[in-house]
């Protein structure tokens, strides 16, 4: 009998020591079903080893981070796995030990449906919410501003629809609801968000969009200060700042009106320019109302006779149209007039989409600081211009001033090689012959700009897969070769562009950026994820001689050849070594991977699977 007593007690105390450090059953449940609904039922998670008997933890399933004692499961990383299926963030956050120690919650770049739910405040613990590039729809939740220590949150790129609930927005490193659906006034931001954050929802109004809220539109706060008694007094003080200012806007103008002619002249020329910089400056807001379908004249600049006289020497002639029938007769106005939308913004500028009445569509590249003469920005793009290549996207037109430079490009509608690789073209088959196609092309097109331009020592200076666009062929195209300064790509270093021929690092830079895409390829992996940089993992991997590993699974799945994986995998290795030095010239990376390229041509001619297919 006291044996009997004494198992017991052993095991129980066994079965709560395995409960105490072992993830919960609901929560492995939870995520389970979570996955499969977000797959539509594919069950992505079976490969990633999401199954029951194991322990997310322990057995460390992918796409899962747990906490330093690999007791409770804290991030979801979800983002570019191309699940199709419907969100439920209620499932997670129902589950109470999930709610109370998931941190992040990564779902961007896939195509997800539905809604975010209200009860996604459960999960009391998040400090990551990004759902960009899906197709969310209904309301942003007012428990989502309920979460306290909520520092990131990107719902950009989907359909939501409803007012912004009244965030804290001092809390957050990043905010951004741009491109949805949303609607009315935008809660006092207190200076902490920018207008990049609220771009693309043509019903949004107030500070900091240009676009200001008609009287009758109030936020919540301002609602429930209306119920005590403030806002007219408010209204009243706001009406005498507006006559001030008329009275002081109507004082300046007579002083100008009562200067001579000569003076005149010089204010209306001083004024035509600032206007087209300030036209420019609000670009992004008049994606706006290129989404809502509102008057184009709102941010365009109008030219009569007299006025043409004066500014044509200072904005007109500035627009360089280079020999090309696309973009044949193209005026700096017709830009300027015609409903632009942002793109998106990076280290060195702005990308608009401009689309003109007779059906056309440009992008235009707006690059600002760029510590060049107006002579010789003309000089290096028409000798970019003659450096032609199939495979190089080339400018179609190009404005300058002191302040900024732009240029014109033909639209390529099928995106960039960055999504193509990281899962936002849905459905887009991308096999290992497809991949080394693309390879062999860069490489090719990269090798002739670097030897046609050797003597001006222009590389492109900032190579990477966005950069990469694909044509109507699903074709890759590097686009914006050559612009503002020129980078080692490895360590980030700027150097200024030269005339020179002397800048031979600033081609290994390139071939740096090459190698780095070419790993991006090859394994299917973003350059920077969770703070991890993907040659360091690559090299490590390598290093530890599980070169297998380093390949992307769907590769692995269609029964790629893997030694000619390796052999490309070598070349980016090459490409990617820390001293520039070491690094091979295009051209040799050119030939290498046409070697490659070679050899699986010949492979697929003599294979015994292919013959036999033929009999």
């Amino acid at each position: 009998m006291n044996k009997i007593f004494v198992l017991v007690i052993f095991f129980s105390f066994s079965l709560v020591l395995h409960k105490t450090h072992s993830v919960d059953v609901e929560v492995k449940n939870s995520l389970i079903i979570f996955l499969a609904k977000l797959s539509n039922g594919v069950q992505p998670g079976l490969s990633w080893g999401w199954i029951p008997s194991s322990d997310p933890c322990k057995e460390h399933w992918q796409n899962v981070a747990c906490d330093s004692l690999n007791t409770t499961v804290t991030k979801l990383f979800l983002n570019g796995q191309n699940l199709v299926g419907t969100l439920d963030s209620a499932l997670l956050c129902n589950t109470k030990p999930l709610a109370a120690s998931l941190t992040t919650l990564a779902l961007d770049d896939n195509n997800i449906a539905g809604q975010i739910s209200d009860e996604i405040g459960h999960c009391n613990q998040l400090t990551q919410f990004t759902v960009s590039y899906n197709r969310l729809s209904g309301t942003l939740p007012e428990s989502l501003a309920a979460l306290e220590n909520l520092k990131t949150l990107d719902v950009s790129n989907n359909q939501l629809t409803g007012l912004i609930p009244n965030f804290d927005f001092s809390k957050f490193d990043k905010f951004n609801v741009s491109n949805n659906k949303l609607q009315g006034p935008i809660p006092n931001t207190n200076g902490f968000v920018q207008s990049n954050s609220f771009l693309g929802n043509s019903e949004l109004c107030g500070d900091p969009l240009a676009n200001k809220c008609p009287s009758s539109s109030v936020t919540a706060d301002e609602k429930s200060n209306n119920s005590k008694g403030v806002s007219k007094n408010q209204v009243i003080i706001y009406i005498g700042y507006a006559i001030l200012a008329s009275v002081f806007v109507a004082l300046v103008i007579f002083k100008i009106c009562t200067k001579n002619k000569k003076e005149d002249k010089m204010v209306d020329a001083v004024n035509k320019v600032s206007a087209v910089d300030e036209s420019m400056s609000k670009i992004s807001a008049a994606s706006s109302e290129f989404k809502g379908g509102l008057s184009k004249s709102n941010y365009s600049v109008t030219f009569s006779a007299d006025d043409e006289s004066h500014s044509t020497n200072m904005v007109s002639s500035s627009l360089v149209v280079l020999k090309s029938p696309v973009v044949n007769g193209l005026k700096f106005e017709d830009l300027l007039k015609a409903p632009a939308e942002l793109l998106g913004r990076g280290k060195y500028g702005s990308l608009y989409k401009v689309i003109f009445e007779d059906g056309m569509v440009l992008v235009v590249k707006r690059i600002k600081d760029w510590a060049i003469s107006g002579s010789d920005f003309k000089q290096r793009m028409e000798r970019l211009y003659q450096a032609k290549h199939q495979s190089v996207l080339p400018a179609l037109a190009f404005y300058f001033s002191k302040q900024e430079k732009l240029l014109v490009y033909e639209y390529q509608q099928n995106g960039s090689l960055f999504r193509l690789i990281h899962g936002s073209h849905r459905g887009q088959a991308f096999d290992w012959n497809s991949r080394l196609s693309v390879a062999a092309r860069i490489a090719e097109a990269l090798a002739f700009m670097h030897e046609e331009l050797r003597t001006e020592g222009i590389a492109h200076g900032n190579l990477k897969s966005s950069k990469i666009l694909l044509n109507k062929k699903m074709e890759p195209c590097i686009s914006e070769y050559g612009l503002m300064e020129i980078h080692d790509q490895e360590n980030q270093t700027p150097r200024k562009a030269s005339k020179a021929g002397s800048t031979s690092s600033a081609f290994k830079g390139d071939v740096y950026g090459f190698g780095v895409i070419l790993l991006e390829l090859l394994t299917g992996k973003l350059v920077q994820h969770n703070g991890v940089d993907l040659t360091v993992w690559v090299h490590s991997v390598v290093r530890e001689e599980w070169t297998a590993e380093v390949f992307d699974r769907t590769l692995m799945s269609e029964c790629a050849s893997e030694e000619r994986m390796v052999n490309l995998l070598q070349v980016a290795i090459k490409c990617v070594n820390r001293s520039a030095e070491a690094r091979p010239s295009m051209n040799q990376v050119a030939l290498m991977i046409n070697t490659i390229v070679e050899e699986e041509e010949r492979s697929t001619v003599f294979d015994p699977q292919s013959s036999m297919s033929l009999i």
